[in-house]
């Protein structure tokens, strides 16, 4: 076992192409895995309470004493197994991805699923495609390092491994694509595509395998039979955007909610976890992942409510959902949505559908149009919605709808509400997720911020001795030629050379190239860098936008090597950024200022060489009146006021760095304890 153990780990060790997608299959197949046992485990804790229901004879009270039940025993398993047990599971992921390198502890995975289904098995209300995210992203990160791929490849891991969690959860490998690549990695990045699809296939696949066509959510195929009933759905969209930032609102202050501390802790699981079960005793809909209620109204069983208590379940569900994660609870915001979607649409159509006498309104086709806004509302995932959609029907007959409706309720809720279900729990802490961006580093530099001044020019009327003297003084290999300010050609040594070297008897008119190709100052680098390599030239002239024959610089090879330098440095600015972050959110940290006076032992070091505390940053430079944003090339001087943000102990670390030392002379030797 050991020897085929030790050979599998070398092949994927290889790093090529096939074992990336090979560790990709391996990956979709574990997570589908995953997904199926806590499937299994939501449903045994679900037998367990029905069983104790028969014993007992609660009936409908039975949730009063289950959920609280539940609740407690994830928090309980949140304090023993560490901080990532309870919540949802995607803004963790998300971290992990943007500000940890892909490292996501594959040790929460166990405790994950048994939280999970405690949580929602015994009626606490939320979505498991929260935790699979999680669990999937933990599942790739653990893949990703124990084969030794790199860090970027081992985001890909992660990322795959979330979005396979949401194909698995509803069978649905493509709205699990776009999920990971919108929400996860905000990013569509080509290189992390080939293996989110191959892992999100093979997990859709695998759990289908395991637990059955029965689990998923399903939907009939609707159409649009009247286009007119696109005015309907345009008001569904706005509704569905007042209905999500309500259950955004509810969460968000739920969580900044402070219990006196006089209180034990556990009180709080049991007493939220009570809330929910008397919300549910009135309204049971508003308990669990509420998938059954979400499918009745998808398959037409609507008749038996009136439209306004399909709005109280869709409030209730914002509720029950914000005190199931406030009691410590393990679950997602993910089928929520839907559910309060498919609840506000089901409600609209019912009560719109007396006044609309210009063609049938479908409830279930609202309902699913709603599921789709709510999501894009609340998550910032319109092309998820759509794509989740199309995939539980099988069908694109509301493809219109849908995408209206996405489309307008990602629109209209970014203006009320700026951050998502996701980034809100983060924001409040002060982490802003950098956006990923699928552009090399020379696509975020514009020629215009690195372009050569015209220190010189030539003209049509120049003979080629002169032209060749210019060449001399300037050390330029070729310049642009100007008319009465206007740009008319270009000419090199190259040009000079075809014609047979200096002379008198020869101009610049009669050689140069005309109507040579320039740039403007708005064109990305790497744009002028290809034209250039395809064309075989050396320099281009840059020219205003609004006049193609108005010169106002020149991109030479030297403007690429400045371009690369300042692109590198806001590479590793947001790398300095995430850094921050992490800090930032230990306890105790706060901002401090040191002044470098005279005999300081860093001056005259570079900021890249000081041997900083990791529980330190370096966040700024005030030299005189100017203030500098450090880089690693950044010299500190005599008189530099830092400004540094750490812990109480950082300070202390750093006192022998950035106090002066006893040599009156102000020369310091660097201790040999640091290197």
């Amino acid at each position: 076992m050991a020897t085929v153990r030790s050979r599998i780990r070398s092949g994927l060790r290889s790093r090529g192409h096939a074992a990336f997608l090979a560790a990709s299959l391996l990956l979709g197949i574990l997570v589908g895995i995953g997904a199926s046992l806590l499937v299994v485990a939501m449903e045994f804790i679900a037998h367990l309470v029905e069983r104790a229901d028969v014993i007992a004879g609660f009936g409908k009270w039975m949730v009063v004493a289950s959920v609280p039940a539940g609740l407690l025993a994830a928090w309980l398993m949140d304090r023993w197994f560490g901080p990532g047990v309870s919540g949802g599971g995607v803004s963790e992921t998300m971290v992990g991805v943007n500000l940890e390198g892909g490292h996501i502890s594959s040790k929460v995975v166990a405790p994950k699923i048994v939280a999970t289904a405690t949580t929602l098995g015994t009626g606490g209300s939320g979505g498991r495609e929260g935790p699979i995210v999680l669990i999937g992203g933990a599942i790739g990160s653990w893949l990703g390092r124990y084969t030794g791929f790199g860090l970027d490849q081992v985001k890909s891991f992660v990322a795959a491994g979330a979005g396979a969690g949401i194909g698995a959860s509803f069978n649905a490998p493509i709205a699990g694509m776009m999920f990971a690549l919108e929400v996860v990695l905000s990013s569509f990045a080509i290189r992390h595509i080939s293996a989110i699809v191959v892992t999100s296939v093979a997990a859709a696949v695998t759990t289908h395998t395991l637990v059955g066509e029965e689990t998923f959510l399903r939907s009939p195929s609707y159409t649009l039979g009247d286009p007119r009933q696109l005015f309907l759905y345009a008001i569904l969209a706005l509704l569905a955007v007042l209905f999500g930032t309500l259950f955004l609102r509810v969460l968000d202050l739920t969580s900044i909610t402070r219990l006196s501390e006089r209180i034990p802790r556990w009180i709080v699981p049991v007493l939220m976890g009570v809330s929910v079960g008397l919300m549910g005793v009135v309204y049971p809909e508003a308990l669990g992942t509420g998938q059954g209620f979400l499918a009745g109204l998808l398959g037409g069983a609507s008749g038996s409510y009136v439209w306004w208590a399909l709005f109280i379940i869709a409030a209730l569900k914002s509720v029950t959902t914000a005190l199931t994660r406030k009691g410590g609870g393990s679950a997602g915001t993910f089928m929520p949505a839907l559910v309060i979607g498919g609840a506000v649409g089901a409600g609209f159509a019912l009560l719109v559908d007396p006044l609309w006498n210009f063609s049938r309104i479908d409830v279930g086709a609202f309902a699913l149009v709603g599921m789709a806004a709510a999501l894009a509302a609340t998550a910032r995932a319109p092309l998820t919605a759509v794509i989740l959609v199309f995939e539980v029907t099988g069908g694109y007959g509301l493809v219109l709808p849908l995408m209206l409706a996405a489309a307008l309720a990602t629109f209209v809720s970014e203006r009320i509400e700026p951050d998502s279900g996701y980034t809100k729990s983060l924001a409040r802490h002060g982490i802003r997720l950098p956006k990923a961006e699928d552009i090399d580093l020379l696509d975020t530099v514009d020629v215009g911020e690195v372009m050569s001044n015209v220190d010189v020019v030539a003209t049509p009327d120049m003979t080629l001795s002169e032209f060749s003297t210019l060449l001399d003084q300037t050390r330029h290999h070729g310049m642009p030629v100007v008319r009465k300010g206007k740009l008319v050609g270009i000419i090199s040594v190259t040009d000079l050379e075809r014609a047979g070297g200096p002379t008198d008897d020869v101009t610049v008119g009669d050689v140069m190239t005309d109507s040579p190709i320039t740039v403007t100052p708005q064109l990305p680098v790497s744009a002028a860098l290809a034209r250039m390599a395809s064309l075989g030239l050396g320099r281009l002239p840059v020219v205003a936008d609004d006049d193609p024959k108005h010169l106002v610089g020149m991109f030479r090879r030297e403007s690429v090597v400045k371009a690369y330098h300042h692109a590198l440095g806001v590479s590793t600015g947001k790398q300095m950024y995430r850094e921050r972050v992490k800090v930032r959110n230990q306890p105790g940290a706060a901002f401090f200022e040191a002044v470098l006076r005279r005999g300081t032992p860093i001056i005259g070091w570079a900021v890249k060489d000081v041997p900083w505390p990791e529980s330190a940053t370096l966040v700024s430079i005030r030299r005189g009146t100017s203030v500098l944003i450090p880089h690693g090339h950044t010299i500190l001087e005599v008189g530099d006021a830092l400004t540094l943000f750490g812990t109480g102990e950082s300070r202390e670390q750093l006192g022998y760095l950035l106090e002066p030392g006893q040599d009156p002379t102000g020369e310091w030797k660097k201790p040999s304890n640091i290197q």
